[in-house]
Order: structure tokens, then sequence, then C-alpha cells
């Protein structure tokens, strides 16, 4: 009976680390790389995790030292995928326990969590492991990750919520590197890789494509370069400039009544007119600040990758709305004709638009881009907050009526002399205030009732206004944290791909663009392209291809 144990007994070795389990607790979960494993020949022959059987392979011709305690075996076979799996063929390498010992080059402490599942049908997430690791691990061992428990689902997916936000926010000026691949890095930032890529071009053109993402960085990008910064520190200035001088305008000081009085021939009454005009200091100022916005304005429109995408943008149709009085004012201010002094009162009322301008700095500031998102991704709690509020408003607004019609006096049925909530419709703009704990005292209940009434209202709304809020702010600290984490992420010059397998290894594999391996002891190396079944819970199967992660290199444990 032992003996019978010991042979269904697998050892596994992953990333150095061995683990020891039972051949029929791996096929517990079908279609699995560990589950196709198991379901292998135990004697005699070795299959992939395809399921193909390979013939033994002969011995290396100049084996690697081996540990003193083991001795070189009859040959190897190929195992698995991207992590490395070898098995002695004709049962493999035997233990003190009698198992069979396979290896695996991943990540040991994640497959800590996958042979759990196996054992005990739950699949949990550690929480010490980055989210795109144990996703790619799942992957690896033909996991589904839908079979992640819930109570792990929410940290499982909090990698793909910082991706996502991360998405959002442009890359910053990145720290080391060849400065002379800040045009390349640009334009790949700027999505104008193209008019970037296409700058050996002769004659014009190229000169052209040289220039454009120069420009466009320069006036889109204030992280691309120093003049980029001070660019952005000028457009900065003008803006705060041009927002104050909108505010001074209204102020009594700098606003001259002029006597525009005109006599009447043949009339004997008259009629005084007086018009109110902007000091000219304030004119001047204001006019060098648009002149500043309008050559903005044109050299990004000149120099835009994309002229549709520009037009669309919401800050750029701002910047047009707010040059375009001043332009309009100035030609019309010389005309006499009533139809004129009718569009400028109209251009006049239209200044207000210059106060948007103050939006334009989201564009160098990053915290104002993450209050913008995260109003954007807070649609839910903001949605939910007025549903509440309404819900409050309607049921204290009609409460506070009937509360005060309770304490009426017998002489006023109607109670329209000691009380000024007269219907419920007035009684919605008490509710908001007192919800929102404004308090104007413009309206208030005078009976015992209506007081009551009151106070419930004012602790509910502090209740109501604070149940949303605190996931407002987490959204905002998340996104304020990553977009900080971003701003600070060193530049990556070449990404770290492992070493290939040298070629006194038993098994070299020399991987193609054509995803062909040739080795040293046979004409492919499996392992390419491997098609793993998946069972689900329904018992339904479905067809999982698995590629780019199951390039092999086959070791013998001896």
């Amino acid at each position: 009976m032992g003996k019978i144990e010991n042979n269904e007994r697998v050892i596994l070795n992953v990333g150095g680390t061995r683990h020891e389990t039972y051949r029929s607790t791996l096929k517990t979960l079908p279609g699995t790389r560990l589950a196709l494993l198991a379901a292998s020949e135990p004697q005699g022959d070795c299959l992939t995790a395809g399921g193909d059987k390979l013939q033994p392979l002969p011995p290396p011709l100049s084996p690697p030292p081996r540990p003193p305690p083991l001795s070189p075996g009859p040959g190897g076979c190929l195992e698995g995928g991207a992590g490395n799996c070898s098995s002695r063929v004709g049962g493999g390498d035997h233990h003190p326990g009698g198992g069979r010992e396979f290896f695996f080059d991943r990540h040991p402490g994640v497959f800590a969590y996958v042979l759990n599942y196996y054992r005990t049908g739950k699949l949990h997430c550690p929480a010490d492991v980055c989210g795109p690791l144990f996703e790619e691990e799942l992957a690896f061992w033909g996991i589904d990750e839908t079979d992640v428990e819930p109570c792990c689902w929410m940290t499982y997916r909090q990698h793909r919520d910082a991706e996502e936000a991360l998405d959002i926010f442009e890359t910053p000026d990145l720290i080391g590197g060849d400065p002379g691949d800040d045009e390349d890095l640009a334009a790949k930032r700027l999505g104008i890789e193209d008019a970037a890529g296409l700058g050996g071009a002769d004659g014009k053109s190229g000169r052209w494509r040289r220039l454009q993402p120069r420009m466009w960085a320069l006036f889109e990008d204030p992280y691309s370069s120093r003049a980029a910064r001070f660019i952005a520190f000028a457009s900065l200035f003008f803006i705060l400039v041009s927002i104050t001088t909108f505010c001074l305008e209204t102020h009594e000081a700098f606003n001259i009544v002029k006597n525009k009085t005109e006599p009447v021939i043949n009339g004997s009454n008259v009629i005084l007119q007086y018009e109110i005009e902007t000091d000219p200091a304030l004119t001047y100022i204001e006019g060098v600040c648009v002149v500043w916005f309008t050559f903005e304005f044109l050299v990004r429109i000149v120099f835009s990758p994309n002229k549709l995408e520009f037009i669309k943008n919401l800050l750029n149709i701002i910047d047009f709305v707010a040059i375009l009085p001043f332009y309009l004012e100035v030609g019309l201010s010389g005309l006499s004709s009533k139809a004129a002094k009718d569009v400028l009162g109209f251009l006049r009322v239209v200044r207000f638009v210059r106060i948007l301008r103050i939006f334009k700095l989201t564009r160098h500031f990053v915290g104002l881009r993450v209050l913008g998102h995260t109003l954007r991704a807070s649609t839910n709690e903001f949605l939910l907050l007025i549903i509440f509020l309404a819900l409050g408003v309607l049921i204290f607004a009609t409460m506070i009526y009937y509360a005060e019609r309770v304490g009426a006096q017998p002489n006023d049925p109607s109670a329209s002399e000691h009380t000024q909530f007269k219907n419920i419709p007035i009684g919605f703009w008490w509710a908001v205030v007192t919800m929102t704990t404004l308090g104007y005292g413009d309206m208030y209940p005078q009976t015992w009732s209506g007081m009551l009434v009151g106070a419930l209202c004012a602790l509910a709304g502090v209740l109501t206004i604070a149940m949303p809020v605190p996931v407002i702010v987490n959204n905002f600290g998340m996104y304020y944290s990553l977009a900080m984490a971003k701003q600070k992420l060193p530049r990556k010059r070449k990404k770290h791909i492992p070493p290939a397998p040298q070629a006194s290894s038993p098994t070299f594999c020399k991987t193609e663009l054509n995803m062909a391996c040739n080795s040293t002891q046979g004409d492919t190396c499996l392992g390419k392209d491997n098609r793993l079944l998946e069972h689900n819970r329904s018992d339904n199967y479905k067809e999982v291809v698995i590629t780019g992660y199951m390039q092999a290199e086959a070791r013998s444990l001896t």
C-alpha cells in the first residue's frame, strides 16, 4: 500500500523551493498545466504540458557539473513552458520518498498559493506580491483569474485600477538617459512618433517633420525641456495677470463715467446719457495678455499633429472663445451705429468667459488634473449623494409643512400668520439649507413640532453628506499618489531581458523571430505554443492558448 502511495507522489521544484504533493491532487483542476503534467505516464514516457509524448533524449555531449550525491542519468526530456520543467525518463529522479521531481523556473512564493488552490479549491491572492506578477503566474499555470476568492478580488484588481490611472497622467521629465533621445521621447509621449520618425526626409518636408514635434512639445508639454518650462511659466504669468485685470475692471476705482449726451436739433428735450468705461491702463494690460494668448494659440494649432482633436479639445475652445471678444470689441469700438453699440454691449457681457482661462492651469499643475480626474471617477458617488439629498429634502420639506400646521392657532387654520412655510415647495429651500448645515436664517420653524423636525433634518443632513465623502477623498488620495509616483519615475532606457541559455547547457534553445528554437539535443524546441484546456466549475472545457511565456530550457535533474 505504501509503494502505491510513493508512486503517486510528485515533487515540484519551483524556483528552488520543493513542494511535494500527490498526483491525484494535481488532477483536481483538469485542463491546467499541472493537471496535464499529472496525467502523463508515470514510467517510460514523459509528456509536455501540451500532452505530447517525448522520446528519451541522449545524454548531453558536455554535461555541466552535478551536485556530489547525485549521478548522471540516461537522458532528459522537455517539460512545461516558460518555466524549465525537467524530469528523468523511466520513472524520473527517485528520492527517499520515491517521488518524481519536476523543475519549473517560476516564482516560488506565488506557486505556494497555486498549489494550495489544488488542495483546498480556494484561490487566494498574496498581499505581498504585485498584481501583474500574480496575474502572469496564473496565466502560466493555466488558472482562470475569475477563480480568485471574493475576499481577495479587490486586492487582485488594485493593480489594474492603478494602471488605468497611470495611463491618464502624462509622463513627466524623466531622469537619466541620453539627452539626444529627448526629441524621440517627447514625440512618443505626445503621440507623434511618426512625425519624429520621418525626420530623415529631404527638403522642406524633412525640416518640417523635425521642427513639428519640437515646437509642439515646447508649448504642450512643460516637462519636455527647460525652454518648455520657461514658456509654461510665461503662460501661467499671463493667465494670472488676465484674471486679475478682469476682477479689477469691476472695481469702481477703475471705472470712468463719461457723459455721452448729444444735442438734438429742433428738439426741446435733452436726454442725458452716461457710459462707464474701463481705465485705459487695464485695457492695455489686457491687450498684451491677449496678444500672448493669440500667439500661443496659433503656434499650438499650426504645429498640432492632429488638427481635429485640437479643435475638439475643451480647453482649446475656451481659449478661442476668450480671445475672440477682445478683437471684436476693438474693431467695433470706432463705430457709432446702434447695431454696433448693441454688439459692443453683448461683448461686454461675454467678457465673463475670460475667467474660464483659469482652467488652463490644469496643463501646468498635476494636482488640478488629479482633481478633475477624481471628479470624473467619482461620478457614482456624486450621483449617490444627490439621490440621498433629494430624498431627505422631499421627506423633511413635507414634514416641516405639516409640523408647522399642527401647532397653528385655532383662529388661523391656514397657519399663514405665524409660519413662513406656506407650501411644500417653499420647504424644499429650507430643507436644502438645513441639510447642508448652511442655515441662512431666512426661514425657520416657530412651533415645537417644527423645531423637532428641524433638528432631525440637520442630523440627517450631516450623516447623508458624510457617507460618500470618504470614498471621494480616497479616490483623490490614490490618484494623487500615483501621479506623484509617475512624476518621479526614472527613465527606463532598456528593459531587462532574461539571458539565453548557454551553449554548454544540456538543452540549448535559441529563439528566433519566427519563434523557432534550435536545440543541441533535437531539431525543435518543444513547448513553443502549448494549448491548455481549462476546466471551469460547470464541467465545460474551453481552450486557452498561452503564448510568449512557454519558451523553455530543459534540464535533467540527477
